[in-house]
């Protein structure tokens, strides 16, 4: 019998658990109905939309009221929809060129590039989520993502630099120094 000396919550285990879920079932779903598109998947690499989801809501309760993100392609849609709550209808519509683009977060000249902005409820109130736009495979949003969180937080948070989060996000051939 295997004892653990801290376990989680059940009900952790159950949200981490459909967060996985989740992410799986989205690049299944992909991979099943845009056979052979470049879609940049995030396959392998699920937990990424756990962690993210444990990252907001711990923020949260630490009093952060906004979270900027910056990441390259690899599992944007993935984050769009099981993060920001962007709906299947739009990122799916925009998959397939019928949407009406939104010019605000960027330009529309690839599903990739594009922002987008969301408000989630978490048990400690609204946090506000921005995913930056970023029109390169580099990691070019990153000076971006923090310059842009430093602005805020002196303008509108009174350098409260306790009230947003910059999370940055490398594929893990970036961590390597591999592109």
């Amino acid at each position: 019998e295997r004892k653990f000396i801290n376990p989680l919550p059940i009900e952790t285990t159950k949200r981490i658990l459909e967060k996985l879920n989740q992410g799986v079932m989205f690049e299944k779903f992909l991979h099943t109905k845009y056979v052979g598109q470049k879609r940049f998947s995030l396959e392998g690499g699920e937990t990424t939309i756990a962690a993210l989801d444990a990252i907001i809501h711990t923020a949260a309760d630490h009093g952060v009221e906004e979270v900027v993100f910056g990441m390259a392609h690899r599992g944007r849609l993935n984050v769009l929809a099981n993060i920001m709550g962007k709906t299947y209808e739009q990122i799916f519509s925009e998959f397939e060129g019928t949407a009406k683009l939104d010019q605000t977060m960027g330009s529309g000249d690839v599903k990739y590039h594009m922002g987008y902005g969301s408000d989630i409820e978490t048990k400690n109130g609204t946090v506000h989520l921005k995913l930056m736009p970023n029109p390169s495979h580099l990691e070019a949003v990153d000076p971006v993502v923090v310059g842009f969180s430093r602005a805020k937080a002196d303008i509108v948070y009174d350098s409260n630099f306790d009230k947003i989060l910059p999370v940055l996000i490398h594929g893990d051939a970036s961590v390597a120094g591999q592109g």
